[in-house]
């Protein structure tokens, strides 16, 4: 069996790659941290935030809740204080079944495209 090499991940992501994984403006980012308790992201000498992937599922979370299901911020906030681990639970189901989801469109586009060389 060939080795395959471990991905390395980041340990600490700057507000710009948060912004830019979420497709959001780093505006939003500050925002969002400024109204949800559960985001804190660490901060350096000079002021720089340093998220965690800890703090990425957060966000990930409240981008769920505010732009995929359509909640206000204060609907979203009521629904993290009262059942924070469950919808952490769902919205990390969806994720998953989105990555799966692009997986398999990826199979099926590869399994396209060597049809169409024979």
């Amino acid at each position: 069996m060939p080795y395959k090499e471990k991905e390395i991940e980041k340990k600490y992501y700057s507000i710009g790659e948060v912004a830019e994984k979420f497709k959001v403006a780093t505006s939003l980012i500050r925002y969002w941290e400024g109204e949800f308790d559960i985001i804190k992201p660490k901060k350096d000498k000079k002021g720089n935030r340093r998220f965690t992937r800890e703090d990425l599922d957060k966000i990930q979370l409240i981008y769920h809740l505010v732009k995929e299901k359509g909640y206000t911020l204060a609907g979203a906030q009521e629904i993290i204080k009262k059942d924070l681990h469950k919808i952490q639970d769902t919205a990390s189901m969806i994720q998953s079944l989105h990555e799966i989801r692009s997986f398999l469109t990826e199979i099926r586009d590869n399994l396209d495209a060597n049809q169409g060389e024979k």
